[in-house]
């Protein structure tokens, strides 16, 4: 598995290794010896998968209050989309700046998003696939959004956005009053 860094630290893009034959192929997807061994040392406790139906939908910016605080590992499972981190710890060197990723089915990259930062995505093609483990389980009172343009992402739309009266109705970010800390390595 081929790991990279981004520009915010902590936020790294993961190519699994796909062994490809007449029949398809197969990868590991995640291997917790493998990723502790490259400095990701995370226990998953919860799969999602959601269905986007139509392309411009945007769902996000999300995120989970500590003590229920989430990092997410992501993938595409069909289609495409574009996937996005915002560093929203306080104290931090990159507060409010963001990361963007294509995902897709034919590529199998996969975003890492530690607790502490926004998560959001746009679907690129219909019916879209997001399949993403989460290092915490969902809790409703932890729940929290930010509103999905403002934080300056280049979203590339080619239309109007899909959203949710969730994501429609979130605080900006320069009304968000984070909950997160910036620790220094």
């Amino acid at each position: 598995m081929i790991v990279r860094e981004t520009k915010l630290p902590g936020v790294v893009v993961l190519e699994p290794k796909r062994f490809q034959d007449d029949r398809g192929f197969f990868c590991e997807s995640w291997n917790a010896k493998r990723m502790a061994e490259a400095g990701l040392d995370i226990a998953f406790v919860q799969d999602n998968h959601s269905l986007s139906l139509d392309v411009n939908t945007v769902r996000g910016l999300h995120f989970q209050t500590p003590p229920h605080a989430q990092a997410k590992l992501v993938r595409c499972g069909r289609g495409r989309l574009f996937d996005v981190a915002v560093d929203v710890r306080i104290g931090s060197p990159t507060y409010g700046q963001w990361v963007g990723e294509e995902l897709s089915f034919e590529n199998g990259l996969q975003l890492l998003i530690p607790a502490g930062f926004l998560h959001g995505f746009v679907t690129r093609e219909p019916e879209t696939e997001i399949i993403y483990k989460c290092s915490d389980y969902y809790s409703s009172e932890a729940d929290g959004a930010v509103h999905w343009d403002s934080c300056g992402i280049d979203w590339a739309l080619t239309g109007e956005p899909k959203l949710s009266g969730k994501d429609l109705n979130a605080p900006r970010l320069e009304d968000f009053n984070s909950p997160f800390t910036w620790e220094a390595a």
